[in-house]
């Protein structure tokens, strides 16, 4: 998948693996997104060898095939990725989570999350899933995109979560019935 424009042109892929490089990468992606100020599970300042630690682990699921990792990669190298947690309890094997959605600063507003949330809704049905969950800050961009992409709106939690520099956030639930 691919989107080439005069403002952006990137490639989205799935990683099979993940190298040295690509955690590299993952975890540059995943600091500039908590300095940016996105509540992605981690706190400011967020140390290299935590965002490092988060994607070995994240590759260690990908290469057991409990998750399935996308990227979005530019000249420049990685600039936005998504996965979906396939591990699931042994009632809920047709669901998926869709999780770690981030698009560096850099690259925003060029289309990136939009074609990574259809990319893992494609992958979603490639490894037969019928459905995706995923929960997001109230009221962020992320909330925004994936409105206008038609998820279903579940329901908002107060006070769920902490943003990366402090003060608590809510989250929202939402889901996708992905079609054959």
């Amino acid at each position: 998948m691919s989107r080439d424009s005069p403002a952006a042109a990137f490639v989205v892929r799935r990683l099979l693996e993940v190298s040295d490089g690509e955690i590299g990468g993952l975890a540059d992606l995943l600091t500039d997104c908590v300095d940016g100020g996105a509540s992605v599970s981690f706190m400011h300042p967020l140390p290299p060898a935590k965002a490092r630690a988060f994607w070995a682990r994240v590759a260690a699921g990908v290469a057991r095939g409990e998750r399935a990792l996308l990227v979005a990669e530019d000249a420049a190298g990685v600039i936005g990725t998504v996965h979906l947690v396939l591990q699931q309890p042994d009632n809920q094997q047709h669901r998926a989570d869709l999780s770690k959605m981030l698009v560096h600063r850099r690259a925003r507003r060029n289309g990136v999350g939009q074609a990574l949330v259809r990319a893992a809704e494609a992958l979603g049905r490639e490894c037969a899933r019928s459905l995706l969950v995923l929960d997001t800050v109230t009221g962020s961009d992320a909330e925004r995109l994936y409105v206008r992409l038609g998820w279903q709106r579940c329901g908002e939690i107060p006070g769920y979560a902490l943003l990366p520099r402090g003060g608590l956030c809510a989250t929202t639930y939402y889901y996708r019935a992905l079609a054959d």
